[in-house]
């Protein structure tokens, strides 16, 4: 797990949005299309008309009635308030219009880089992935001080090899993981770990099946029906859960799931999570 020792001179970036502190900047800087996730077309930089004074939302609490779905299940994983009280130093793109468009261009950036520490922090926080903690508390340290480059050197980061030289220990983790999947009865449906393309799970109906350790990373899986199936110990880094049926399914010891992901899935009071991860408000 997280040695304090070896990593207790670093600053840990938080890594959960806290709109309270952040200058609404997913609300201005990401654009959208008008579609079942956003009532009407924006452009990257235009302020969403519901963005009050303050920063905050003004349909906060109706954004799904409002059609605005899509914001619910956002997740900037804290680059927002950092880029704001920290990057920026408590200066919004209200009062400095001159560096608005750079805090917009540094938003999806800084957004990778805690979304990639996220996921090594959970990697070294379970006790099944412990070959891999000592190589990963020794990359933790320069990714974690990528969160605290000057905008100008955020913007001519090269992300990709970041990511690239840790996901190796990401995808190690989760074979880790994958592979220890309960060995109880199998359900009527795939075998355990069982290689498909991503778009093998697009609206496809896979009630009650047995998807133990099974890999859906980056897979589309809008519309998947996974209602009381089991999907225990699974690898759901990248995969898209927009209106996924995870009714009754369990999901527990899974690896690389985020509350956004949940947010955007439907889902029961019957569903089993993982302990770290939360039942949407939505789901029924």
């Amino acid at each position: 797990m997280l040695s304090n020792h070896s990593l207790n001179h670093i600053e840990h970036p938080h890594l959960q949005a806290d709109c309270e502190q952040c200058y609404g900047l997913c609300c201005v800087a990401l654009p959208y299309g008008k579609s079942s996730d956003f009532a009407f077309d924006k452009s990257s930089g235009t302020p969403c008309p519901n963005l009050r004074e303050d920063y905050r939302c003004g349909i906060h609490t109706q954004l799904r009635q409002k059609g605005f779905k899509g914001c619910t299940v956002y997740d900037c994983f804290g680059a927002g308030q950092k880029l704001s009280q920290v990057t920026y130093a408590d200066r919004s793109w209200r009062t400095h219009p001159e560096t608005a468009r750079e805090m917009y261009d540094c938003l999806p950036v800084l957004r990778q880089i805690h979304e990639l520490i996220s996921y090594m922090r959970e990697v070294m926080m379970r006790p099944d992935t412990s070959s891999l903690h000592a190589s990963l508390e020794k990359a933790y340290p320069d990714v974690a001080r990528l969160s605290d480059l000057e905008p100008a050197a955020l913007l001519q980061l090269d992300i990709t090899s970041h990511r690239a030289n840790v996901n190796t220990l990401l995808i190690q983790a989760s074979e880790i993981v994958r592979s220890s999947a309960p060995a109880t009865t199998k359900a009527k449906g795939k075998p355990k770990g069982k290689k498909r393309s991503g778009m093998d799970f697009l609206g496809a109906n896979l009630q009650g099946t047995d998807l133990r350790g099974t890999s859906f990373r980056g897979a589309l899986m809008i519309a998947a029906n996974l209602r009381n199936a089991d999907v225990r110990n699974a690898d759901w880094i990248g995969a898209d859960l927009r209106d996924t049926d995870l009714g009754g399914a369990d999901l527990r010891g899974g690896i690389f799931l985020t509350q956004s992901q949940l947010n955007a899935a439907m889902g029961s009071a019957d569903t089993l999570l993982p302990d770290h991860l939360s039942k949407p408000s939505h789901w029924r």
